[in-house]
C-alpha cells in the first residue's frame, strides 16, 4: 500500500504540473562531451536553465539496442561505461541520478502497440549520462532509459512514441539521444580539430533532415532511404537516427520546433539538435 501511495502521490504531482514539457533531440557525440566543458555541453547547461524542470527524464538512448522494447524500472540505476579507449577519468564518472519504478510500469501501461518490458539491468549508458550530468548536474531528477527494438521498422518507434504524447503533460522530459549524421568509419580524424569541418554528403543531409523537420514531413524521414546515396552516407546504420525519430512522434501540431549545436564534427558527424515545443 505505501508503493501505491507514493505513486499516487507521484502521478498527481505531474498532472498538477499543467504545462506542455519540450521534446529533446540532442546530438551526443563522443563521450568526452560529458567531462567537457566545450560548446555542446554549455549548451547544454544553458538549455536545462530554459526549460521547465521535469519531475523526471526518460531518455532514448542510440546506445541501449534489443530484442523488445524495455525500459528501466530500478531505484538506483548503475552508471554504464559502454565504450573503449578513453582516458581513466572518464570510466570513473559515476551519475547517481535515482529511478522511478512507479513511472516506469506507468510508461509502460502507456504503450499498447506491444509489451514494454521493465528492466532490472541495464541502466544509464553513456548516450544518456553523458548529457543528463550537464543539465542536471546535482542528480536529482529520476531519470530513466527506453530501449530501442533494433528488429522494427522505424514506422513501429514512431507509432510507438506517439503512445508516450501523456507523459509530456505530466511534466516528463523525453529526450532522444543520437547523431543525425553518424558515420564513424568516414570521419576525417585529421580534421577532428577543425571547427565545423564537413563533408559535402553531411552538409547536405544535415540542411535536408532541418527542412524536412521544420515542415513536419515525418513520412519522409522515416523513409529516410528513399533520400539517396548522401543519406546512406549520413546513416549507414540507423541506431544513432532512431532516437530522433521517437522525438518526432512525440511533435504536435502547435510545437515550435528549434535548433542548437548546430555544428559538424570530424567531417562525418553532425551534432544538430533539436527542441521541439
Amino acid at each position: 500500500m505505501a508503493k501505491l501511495s507514493s505513486f499516487n502521490r507521484f502521478i498527481s504531482t505531474l498532472n498538477n504540473q499543467g504545462s506542455l514539457m519540450p521534446v529533446l533531440f540532442i546530438g551526443h557525440g563522443s563521450p568526452m562531451n560529458g567531462i567537457e566543458d566545450n560548446i555542446f555541453s554549455n549548451q547544454w547547461k544553458e538549455l536545462a536553465k530554459q526549460i521547465p524542470v521535469p519531475s523526471a527524464v526518460i531518455v532514448v538512448s542510440a546506445h541501449w539496442l534489443t530484442h523488445g522494447t524495455h525500459v528501466t524500472a530500478m531505484e538506483f540505476p548503475k552508471t554504464i561505461h559502454d565504450f573503449g579507449g578513453f582516458p581513466q577519468e572518464l570510466f570513473e564518472v559515476q551519475y547517481p541520478a535515482p529511478g522511478n519504478p512507479e513511472l516506469a510500469k506507468e510508461t509502460a501501461g502507456l504503450v499498447h502497440s506491444t509489451e514494454v518490458g521493465l528492466s532490472h539491468e541495464w541502466g544509464l549508458d553513456h548516450g544518456t549520462w553523458t548529457v543528463v550530468r550537464h543539465m542536471y548536474p546535482e542528480a536529482n531528477i529520476p531519470v530513466l532509459q527506453l530501449s530501442i527494438d533494433y528488429y522494427k521498422p522505424l514506422q513501429y518507434h514512431y507509432n510507438l512514441a506517439k503512445e508516450l504524447y501523456d507523459l509530456r503533460k505530466k511534466g516528463v522530459l523525453i529526450i532522444g539521444s543520437g547523431n543525425m549524421v553518424h558515420n564513424l568509419r568516414l570521419v576525417a580524424w585529421n580534421k577532428i580539430n577543425e571547427p565545423e569541418y564537413a563533408f559535402n554528403w553531411a552538409d547536405e543531409m544535415n540542411a535536408l533532415f532541418k527542412k524536412h523537420i521544420s515542415g513536419g514531413n515525418h513520412d519522409i524521414l522515416i523513409d529516410y532511404e528513399k533520400l539517396g546515396n548522401a543519406a546512406k552516407l549520413a546513416i549507414p546504420t540507423p541506431d544513432h537516427y532512431l532516437p530522433l525519430i521517437y522525438t518526432l512522434g512525440l511533435q504536435n501540431a502547435n510545437d515550435d520546433i528549434s535548433y542548437f549545436n548546430d555544428k559538424a564534427v570530424g567531417g562525418s558527424l553532425t551534432m544538430t539538435s533539436v527542441k521541439i515545443g
